[in-house]
């Protein structure tokens, strides 16, 4: 008979014990805990995951700061708000500052899983507050120090000091109003998450009077979680608010000011886009592949620095003011112009030519081969085949719009809709203004109007339009759309005259 190891026989000996089954409750806390060392996005994203349902972070004054999926963002708010009213939810307090609450809708998982899935991430939450509370006098004191560095033209130094590169580009917004402090550190709350990770950070700070927020991203890169987090912080604090168009780094000064004149034209709880299109914007009009394909065959003769010098003057408006967004002289400014010209040949004193050539700066690069975009929603558009970017493209003044993006009656559509709010003395005046590339001294002399006559038409214009007038972007667009639908009649000789001081007759 065999025996086992202590004499006794192998069937009556004890069973070897059994490997203990794996603690759910412990991988579940391992996963959470991998998550919130990367960031609060990640924690909540897990959260959704190990519950199978969704989940959501919110703030009381700012909303959602995080939901996966991201439609889940509204009934997290709803059930933060009452939770009373929705007992089929898990409503945990984080217990930080701003008294945050987890909430986490069911999923397949037990409910005696998704409570303790949730309260072990309310807990890891509020470690993370804890941690961000410790350093976040001195990262307030950082994020004013680079703003100024960036003010200064110091992109580089900017990054440097950050500790990241990635970000090519900026996105500016400018907030004023009475709740700026309380705004600011509501702000700074939700945009915390993005403070710590190592990647482009997204900037918070007061600077003066206003609330600054400089979303930093790559040249296509997707920056609209930031823009609607800006959005909320202006409605829920009823700050007036402008936003810049997207720019490269170098040229941070243009964003300002882009972002500072789009502020004047907000109201209230309102954010004001510095292009202030919109839907009716070239870039949402005409399809993306079509546009950067467009772009491409016409920017092919310039390399990288004759782009940026012609974008920085284009914004600005002077080779004077984009030398220092350059950090080079005037005088070089001036040279790298005239050799642009000379490859496009074009002439760039030319308003259509600029407004052109803005537009390609502006457009998303082409796509590769098979990789083409669909078309928008916001806009029908005519099968007009996409240019082809096998060789460059000279731009012609007419039409003003190239029939490459748009065809005719497509481009007609489009500009006629944008300036009917203008009647026949606005569209007239609007038109001849922005063929002196917006200044008010050359044009009010063509419409024989007094200086103060046209600024006074050209507010009355903007307001019709509900667009801000001081934007380069919008300047270039609606040249665009005014060229597209002119006729012979609309020239400043046949601006409708009432006599008397305002009109003193056309220029001979």
């Amino acid at each position: 008979m065999t025996t086992g190891g202590t004499g006794r026989p192998q069937h009556l000996a004890a069973p070897a014990p059994t490997p203990a089954a794996p603690d759910p409750a412990g991988q579940w806390v391992q996963r959470l805990t991998r998550a919130a060392a990367r960031s609060g996005a990640v924690l909540i994203a897990e959260t959704a995951a190990l519950a199978d349902g969704w989940a959501a972070l919110v703030d009381p004054s700012v909303g959602a700061v995080h939901s996966t999926p991201r439609t889940a963002g509204p009934d997290g708010e709803r059930a933060a708000a009452h939770p009373q009213t929705h007992p089929h939810l898990t409503v945990r307090h984080v217990g930080d500052a701003s008294g945050s609450v987890l909430v986490v809708g069911p999923g397949r998982a037990p409910h005696a899983h998704v409570a303790l899935i949730a309260q072990a991430t309310a807990d890891l939450l509020r470690v993370r507050a804890r941690r961000a509370d410790d350093v976040r006098g001195t990262e307030q004191r950082l994020h004013a120090a680079v703003l100024n560095l960036l003010l200064h033209g110091q992109h580089a130094l900017a990054a440097s000091v950050l500790g990241d590169g990635g970000a090519t580009h900026a996105t500016v917004y400018r907030l004023t109003g009475r709740t700026v402090h309380a705004a600011y550190q509501s702000l700074w709350r939700a945009a915390q998450p993005g403070a710590f990770l190592g990647g482009p950070r997204m900037l918070v700070c007061v600077h003066g009077t206003e609330l600054v927020a400089v979303a930093r991203h790559g040249a296509h890169g997707d920056h609209t979680s930031a823009r609607t987090l800006v959005a909320r912080i202006a409605e829920r604090h009823q700050l007036t608010g402008g936003a810049a168009e997207p720019v490269p780094l170098d040229m941070f000064a243009t964003a300002w000011s882009e972002a500072g004149a789009a502020r004047h034209s907000a109201t209230a709880g309102r954010l004001a886009a510095a292009s202030g299109l919109g839907a009716e914007g070239l870039l949402r009009v005409v399809p993306g592949d079509r546009l950067g394909a467009w772009s491409a065959a016409v920017l092919r003769p310039l390399d990288r620095e004759q782009r940026r010098t012609l974008e920085a003057w284009l914004r600005s408006g002077s080779a004077q003011t984009a030398a220092p967004a350059l950090d080079v002289s005037e005088g070089t400014v001036r040279a790298r112009l005239r050799t642009a010209g000379s490859l496009l040949a074009v002439d760039l004193d030319h308003p259509t030519v600029q407004a052109q050539l803005l537009l390609a700066l502006r457009a998303p690069a082409a796509p590769l081969p098979g990789q083409a975009t669909a078309a928008p929603t916001t806009a029908p558009v005519l099968p007009v085949p996409p240019v082809r970017a096998t060789a460059p493209t000279r731009l012609r003044t007419d039409p003003a719009l190239p029939a490459g993006l748009l065809g005719p009656q497509d481009a007609a559509r489009w500009a006629s809709g944008l300036l009917e709010p203008l009647d026949t003395r606005f569209r007239i005046t609007l038109r001849c203004w922005l063929r002196h590339r917006g200044r008010t001294a050359p044009a009010a002399a063509e419409l024989g109007l007094h200086r103060s006559t046209l600024t006074a038409w050209l507010a009355e214009c903007g307001k019709l339009l509900d667009l801000e007038l001081s934007s380069a972007t919008t300047r270039s667009e609606l040249h665009l759309a005014a060229e597209t639908i002119a006729t012979p009649a609309d020239t400043p000789a046949a601006l409708p005259r009432r006599g008397g001081r305002t009109y003193r007759g056309a220029r001979q």
